[in-house]
């Protein structure tokens, strides 16, 4: 599959702070590429160093065989939504689709992006009108006016409710199936198993793992969890002697157990039973890209 983006030992220092340590990378034709990891962990300006928007300090960047510090040769071949976006308070929303048009020579129908992001009701609203997910589907749409090639989001759901980050969701795999190759940053691991089709965990500036979710979350023998609650005044009952077990925590009445095998689940049910314990709300939770995040750094994602 060709690539779209070649990345080769990008650096980016602020002052003291190495923001971005020799990361390579490449993106596919068509993929739905996700960069991931917590906040600070040099996701923004490894993009934006990509997106031609930051000069990078070190290593090449190759976007449509471009180097993106010449904008003008990319500017119409890719879309961005960028993390902090802002539009004037009063400015419509065809206004705005018209207004961003009018910057290409040849542009996308507005009309058409209007309808296709879900905002034909509020074609005629003030940009301050508009709800959080509203004003993110049109950010999506500015980002698609020039009909791009790449389309880059940036953190595109922080701060929605879960409703409106399915509704993203289901539009970033729209704009996928339109042709267009997609690369996403988020620290929701997620919406990064959800979406993407490559995920590359970045944390200090520097790559962790590259490959896809179930790849990742495969490879690494993360443990799987069981969960349930014991009623009030029950104790926790000894599984050290149960192989399958790695640990048990609990919080309260919250058991959680940690093992792996094909049996684990089953062996850990069989012990509460011989022990004649009592357990509600039994359920498995499987392995994710949390997880896997958690086992390659050694921490929780940072908020």
């Amino acid at each position: 599959m060709p690539d779209v983006i070649e990345v080769t030992a990008l650096r980016k220092r602020y002052a003291d702070v190495l923001a971005v340590n020799d990361i390579s990378f490449t993106v596919h034709t068509g993929e739905i590429f996700g960069m991931v990891g917590p906040n600070g962990a040099g996701k923004t300006t490894a993009i934006e160093c990509i997106e031609g928007l930051r000069h990078a300090d070190g290593g090449t960047i190759r976007v449509l065989g471009e180097d993106p510090a010449s904008r003008a040769k990319l500017a119409h071949r890719i879309g961005v939504q960028l993390q902090d976006n802002a539009l004037p308070p009063h400015l419509h929303v065809d206004e705005a689709l018209r207004l961003f048009a009018s910057f290409y020579a040849h542009a996308a129908d507005t009309d058409g992006l209007i309808d296709r992001l879900g905002l034909s009701d509020k074609r005629s609203c003030a940009f301050s009108k508009l709800s959080g997910g509203q004003k993110q589907r049109l950010f999506i749409a500015l980002a698609l006016v020039s009909e791009p090639e790449i389309v880059f989001f940036d953190e595109l759901t922080t701060g929605l409710d879960p409703q409106a980050r399915r509704s993203m969701w289901d539009l970033v795999r729209d704009v996928r199936s339109a042709g267009c190759t997609v690369v996403l940053t988020t620290h929701f691991m997620e919406e990064a198993e959800r979406l993407c089709d490559r995920v590359l965990i970045i944390d200090h500036g520097a790559v962790v793992a590259l490959d896809t979710p179930e790849a990742l979350v495969g490879s690494l023998g993360v443990e799987r969890r069981l969960v349930f609650t014991l009623p009030d005044g029950v104790a926790a009952p000894p599984l050290d002697g149960v192989s399958a077990v790695g640990r048990v925590e609990q919080t309260g009445a919250r058991v959680a157990v940690y093992g792996t095998g094909d049996r684990f689940a089953s062996s850990v049910v069989s012990a509460l039973e011989d022990a004649r314990v009592d357990f509600l709300d039994l359920r498995t939770e499987q392995p994710s890209l949390e997880d896997v995040f958690l086992a390659l750094t050694g921490r929780e994602m940072r908020e």
